[in-house]
C-alpha cells in the first residue's frame, strides 16, 4: 500500500517535479500573506475595511488593463526570464508592505503587485506550454495544480500560527516570510531548463510581426470568455454556497469548514485522476462536458437543500460541494489542453494575456448575479445559473472550432 501511495505521490517527470517545487514555493508564500492580509491591512497599514476593499478593485483593474501588454513582454523577451524577474520584482514588493501606512501607499502597492502577478501569471503559462512534451504537459500540470493546493493548504497554516501570537510585531514579519520565499522561488525559475522560446531567432521574431494578435482572433477570445463563464463554479463554491447556506437553510455555520475542507483535499489528490485521458482537443471537450455536467447537478442539488431538514441538508450541502469541485477538476484539465490546442506558439505569452483579458469579462459579473439568482429567485435562480453553463458549455464546442480553423488559416501549429 505504502508503494503504491509513492507511487501515485511521483511526478510524471523530473522536469514536472521541479516545477510542482516551484508551485509549492509560489503558494506557500502567497497563502501565508493572505492568510493575515485582512489583519494587517487594517491593524499595521491603518486602512478601514472599504478602502482595503476599493484598493483591490482597482488593483484589479489594473491588472484586466496590464494582461495584454505583459504578454507581449514575454514574448519579447522570453517566458523563464519573465516569469523570474516577476518573482523578483514581487519579493521586493512583499518586502516594502510593513512600511506602508496610508491609504495611497496601499493602493500603489496593490496595483504593483497586481501588474507583476500579471506578468508572472502571462509567463509562467506560457513557459509551462512552451517547455513541457507534448504526451505528458496535462498530467504535469494536474501534478502542478496538487503541489500548488499543497502550498496554500500549507501556507494557510503559517498565516495562522502568525495571527494566533496576536502581535502586530510578528505580523510584520509575515511580508518578509513571503518576500524571502519569493527570492528561493526566483532562484528555482531561473534554474530552470529554457524553453525553445526563450531565445528567439531573428526569423521567428520577423514571423510574429506578421501574424495576427489574440485580439483578432474572435475563437480564442470567445473561448476564453467561455471558459471563463464555467470558471464562475469557484465564485458558486466560495461565495454563493456560503451565502445559501447562512441564508436559506437551517445548516449549521460551523460546516462550512468541512465544505472547505473537503474540497482542498480533493483539488490535492484528485487532479491527476481528472486529467487522466486529455491528450488533445477531443479529449479536452469531453472532459468539459463532465465538468459542466458537475456544474449543473451540484446546482439542482443545492436547490434542495432549501426543503430539508437537520443533517439532511448537511449531507445535501457536503454532496453538492463534492459534485461542484468534481467541475472545478475536469475544468482544469481540459483548459490546460483548450488554450495549448488554440495558441499561435510563436505568441503565447501573448495569447495568456488575452485569455486573461477574456477570462475575466467572463467571470467577473458572477459574484453579483449569482448571488441575486440564488438568494433572491431561489430555485428558479439555481436553474437559470445551470443554464448559464449549459451554454456557455454549448458555445465552448463552437469557438474551439473557430480557433482551430483560425490556426489552420495561417498556418499555425500549436505544438512547435
Amino acid at each position: 500500500m505504502l508503494k503504491t501511495a509513492a507511487r501515485k505521490a511521483k511526478p510524471p517527470s523530473q522536469l514536472a517535479g521541479r516545477l510542482s517545487l516551484q508551485s509549492l514555493l509560489f503558494a506557500t508564500g502567497e497563502g501565508t500573506f493572505m492568510t493575515g492580509s485582512a489583519v494587517f491591512f487594517t491593524q499595521i497599514v491603518g486602512l478601514r475595511a472599504a478602502e482595503v476593499g476599493l484598493g483591490l478593485t482597482i488593483a484589479g483593474i489594473a491588472a484586466f488593463i496590464a494582461a495584454v501588454p505583459m504578454g507581449k513582454l514575454v514574448d519579447r523577451f522570453g517566458p523563464k526570464r519573465m516569469w523570474a524577474a516577476s518573482a523578483l520584482c514581487q519579493a521586493s514588493l512583499f518586502s516594502l508592505w510593513p512600511f506602508i501606512d496610508n491609504f495611497t501607499g496601499y493602493v500603489a502597492m496593490a496595483v504593483a503587485m497586481e501588474v507583476a502577478g500579471a506578468l508572472g501569471g502571462a509567463a509562467h503559462g506560457a513557459y509551462t506550454i512552451d517547455v513541457l512534451p507534448l504526451d505528458e504537459r496535462v498530467k504535469s500540470r494536474a501534478y502542478m495544480y496538487s503541489a500548488l493546493n499543497v502550498g496554500f493548504t500549507l501556507g494557510s497554516l503559517l498565516g495562522a500560527v502568525a495571527l494566533a501570537f496576536d502581535s502586530n510585531d510578528v505580523l510584520r514579519m509575515v511580508p518578509w516570510f513571503t518576500a524571502a520565499v519569493f527570492v528561493v522561488n526566483a532562484l528555482s525559475i531561473v534554474r530552470l531548463p529554457d524553453a525553445s522560446h526563450d531565445v528567439k531567432r531573428t526569423k521567428e521574431e520577423r514571423a510574429v510581426k506578421i501574424q495576427p494578435t489574440p485580439l483578432r482572433n474572435p475563437g480564442w477570445m470567445l473561448s476564453t470568455f467561455f471558459v471563463g463563464v464555467l470558471w464562475t463554479n469557484q465564485v458558486v463554491l466560495n461565495v454563493v454556497i456560503p451565502l445559501w447556506l447562512v441564508e436559506a437553510t437551517d445548516a449549521p455555520r460551523t460546516i462550512l469548514a468541512l465544505l472547505f475542507g473537503t474540497n482542498t483535499v480533493m483539488c490535492i489528490f484528485l487532479p491527476m485522476a481528472a486529467a487522466r485521458g486529455v491528450k488533445d482537443l477531443t479529449t479536452a471537450l469531453r472532459a468539459l462536458r463532465i465538468s459542466a455536467t458537475f456544474f449543473v447537478a451540484s446546482c439542482v442539488i443545492t436547490m434542495l437543500t432549501h426543503e430539508t431538514i437537520g443533517w439532511v441538508t448537511v449531507a445535501v450541502m457536503l454532496l453538492a460541494h463534492v459534485v461542484l469541485t468534481g467541475a472545478e477538476l475536469f475544468l482544469s484539465a481540459a483548459s490546460w489542453s483548450i488554450e495549448a490546442e488554440l495558441m499561435d506558439p510563436r505568441q503565447r505569452g501573448s495569447y495568456q494575456g488575452a485569455a486573461e483579458l477574456g477570462g475575466t469579462l467572463g467571470r467577473v459579473w458572477a459574484p453579483a448575479l449569482y448571488t441575486f439568482l440564488a438568494l433572491s429567485w431561489g430555485s428558479q435562480g439555481w436553474l437559470v445559473i445551470a443554464l448559464i453553463v449549459v451554454v456557455a458549455t454549448v458555445g465552448l464546442h463552437r469557438t474551439t472550432r473557430m480557433g482551430a480553423r483560425f490556426l489552420e488559416r495561417h498556418g499555425l501549429d500549436p505544438h512547435t
